[in-house]
């Protein structure tokens, strides 16, 4: 028997499915902005599938994403919101996970800002969660610099620190960097309570996890179901209309994926873009089945 914290799946992507308006390079922003109780919605129905940890909406809430659309006034509020949205949400022994995102673009470990930008810009966030999560999320973290300008930043405050790396979907030892998975854990120790692989191919999850393990700390995955990664999506301000869904990526088979991952010791587990709550419901059943316990 295991304990396994089960995380929720897609908050962003759930969001823009769910709002049948133009996708803007803000994705759930946008959607949070024009509707923020839906982000509520979806958060609650994650606490109904069994998730014990709640992301909040603001993996695109950075200041160089909001001054390209000049809402850079914005921010506190809209940090405000999404933190609301996650409070209120919340049910008995339901934890939230302030989440921090990439300052730029996901999967562009090409646009790099200064070690000294991102750590401002990263503690500014943190520091506006303080006392209201009850850990940093980084998520989606495509190369060694990029964690390194993240730890820095989450550091300004004395929160747990989870950190999720997304790895190359044809080679999940490996970040989209091309740098060796093992080395961005390497700048982990001593600094962070977690290490995860995230917003890649289950089977690149799959991959990464005896290496995860090696880490000496607890370890997860959570898994996108894009079909991949286009070269639009990696162009500058990005819609999510340029991904495309899997239709091969049912809840019972997300859920088979999901119990691999804890046969090799992961004990952390979730869901990222395209895996909604649905399929976190049928994850906490197959776990459950299966002996662990959901924390």
């Amino acid at each position: 028997m295991t304990q396994i914290t089960l995380l929720d799946g897609s908050i962003g992507q759930e969001l823009v499915k769910r709002r049948p308006e133009k996708p803007t390079p803000l994705w759930s922003t946008q959607v949070m902005m024009n509707a923020p109780d839906l982000v509520g919605q979806v958060h609650t129905e994650y606490v109904a599938a069994g998730a014990k940890v709640l992301s909040t909406n603001t993996y695109t809430v950075h200041r160089a994403r909001l001054e390209r659309v000049g809402l850079e006034d914005q921010m506190a509020h809209l940090l405000d919101t999404a933190l609301i949205q996650a409070e209120v949400s919340r049910a008995p022994g339901v934890r939230i996970a302030g989440c921090l995102g990439p300052l730029m673009a996901s999967y562009r470990p090409d646009l790099e800002p200064e070690l000294d930008l991102a750590e401002t810009r990263f503690a500014e966030i943190a520091k506006a969660m303080q006392g209201r999560v009850d850990l940093l999320l980084i998520e989606t973290v495509s190369s060694c610099h990029e964690a390194e300008g993240a730890l820095r930043g989450a550091a300004h405050t004395d929160l747990p620190v989870w950190i999720a790396f997304t790895v190359d979907d044809s080679d999940g030892t490996h970040l989209r960097s091309g740098e060796p998975l093992s080395d961005a854990l390497a700048l982990c120790k001593s600094r962070v309570a977690a290490v995860m692989a995230n917003c890649s191919r289950p089977e690149a999850i799959t991959e990464a996890m005896p290496v995860l393990a090696k880490s000496g700390l607890p370890f997860g995955g959570y898994a996108n179901g894009f079909t991949k990664i286009t070269d639009g999506f990696k162009k500058d301000a990005p819609t999510v209309d340029a991904l495309q869904a899997r239709q091969d990526l049912s809840p019972e088979a997300y859920a088979r994926f999901a119990v691999d991952w804890a046969d090799f010791g992961a004990t952390i587990i979730g869901g990222c873009c395209e895996v909604g709550p649905t399929h976190i419901a049928e994850t906490a059943r197959r776990l459950t089945a299966n002996g662990h316990v959901l924390i």
